[in-house]
């Protein structure tokens, strides 16, 4: 008996051995990728922050040429002292307050209507609410600057004509043309994500709550909503840090505005500096504004983590 169990342990550890080089080839490709797309270029990017481009040489009359120079913690003293900086990063975080709550109530409201008996025909909504994330960010920002513009919108003409009149590009309300751009682009996304927890609901739950005589209302708020707080706290963390890397938006509706600066968001700021359009220019600079704004991302999404699970308890 134990001549047999010893012999069959060194078959079971080759079986598993030959499982586990499966399983790595199996995801080698994605971990090149991967490493590719998303490791070296972070990389990369920390490596840069340290470095500026000074000019060196010539003489009295100009000359010489850019070299990469250590400049230790330089870049992130000037991201971190700059007022321009903040001020893109107090725009995003408005933005982000003003935004994001409206767009997660939207895609639950939505998700809990298709998921209702109230929707026949649920694949054709699903598909109408989700087409708009289909659309390459720039291109809905093009087709609502498009919608925003004075001479040319349509809606700006029907507005007018029952005596209306709206700015979209003026100061106190531009942050919010760029956060109707967002909302009408990712609510659809969104929504998918609360009708998959809503879907995974065992429906014995339900004919279980009709039975005792709940009500349509009292089910959506007493069964479906305390089931959909995961997928609700995905969806926020996912619209915090994308709102923080708000860019498409006031890049595009800076050719209509000129009102819209170039470091209006960190971002902007951060693709300006790389171009040369601001200084100090070069990618050590553009990278330490990236780095700064991955940190603050991070501590904002694990602030609001903290403060959901406190709720929560």
């Amino acid at each position: 008996m134990t001549a047999t169990t010893s012999s069959s342990k060194p078959k079971r550890s080759l079986a598993a051995k030959r499982e586990n080089r499966i399983g790595w080839a199996f995801m080698a490709p994605f971990a090149i990728l991967f490493a590719f797309v998303f490791i070296l270029p972070i990389g990369w990017a920390v490596y840069s922050s340290f470095f500026r481009q000074i000019a060196e040489g010539g003489g009295a009359y100009g000359g010489g040429k850019l070299v990469n120079k250590f400049v230790g913690l330089q870049n992130f003293q000037y991201a971190i002292t700059s007022a321009d900086f903040w001020t893109g990063v107090g725009h995003v975080l408005v933005y982000t307050v003003i935004q994001v709550p409206v767009m997660i109530i939207a895609a639950l409201a939505l998700a809990m209507v298709v998921d209702s008996f109230v929707v026949k025909h649920v694949t054709g909504f699903r598909l109408g609410y989700f087409l708009p994330y289909a659309i390459p960010g720039v291109v809905a920002s093009i087709i609502w600057v498009y919608l925003y513009n004075g001479q040319i919108s349509p809606i700006v003409k029907g507005l007018a004509a029952i005596g209306i009149n709206v700015d979209f590009f003026a100061d106190n309300v531009v942050l919010l043309s760029m956060a109707n751009i967002t909302t009408w682009t990712f609510t659809g996304y969104n929504m998918l994500i609360f009708l998959a927890a809503l879907q995974a609901i065992p429906h014995d739950l339900y004919e279980a709550a009709r039975i005792d005589g709940a009500n349509g209302w009292q089910i959506a708020m007493k069964i479906k909503l305390p089931n959909v707080r995961g997928a609700a706290l995905l969806a926020m963390l996912l619209s915090i840090v994308g709102t923080i890397q708000l860019f498409n938006e006031p890049q595009i509706m800076a050719t209509a505005d000129p009102g819209i600066s170039k470091s209006y968001t960190p971002m902007m700021m951060a693709l300006n500096t790389s171009q040369g359009t601001l200084t100090p220019s070069g990618d050590g600079p553009a990278s330490a504004i990236a780095i700064v704004m991955a940190l603050i991302a991070g501590v904002l999404a694990m602030l609001y983590t903290l403060a959901e699970r406190k709720v929560n308890e």
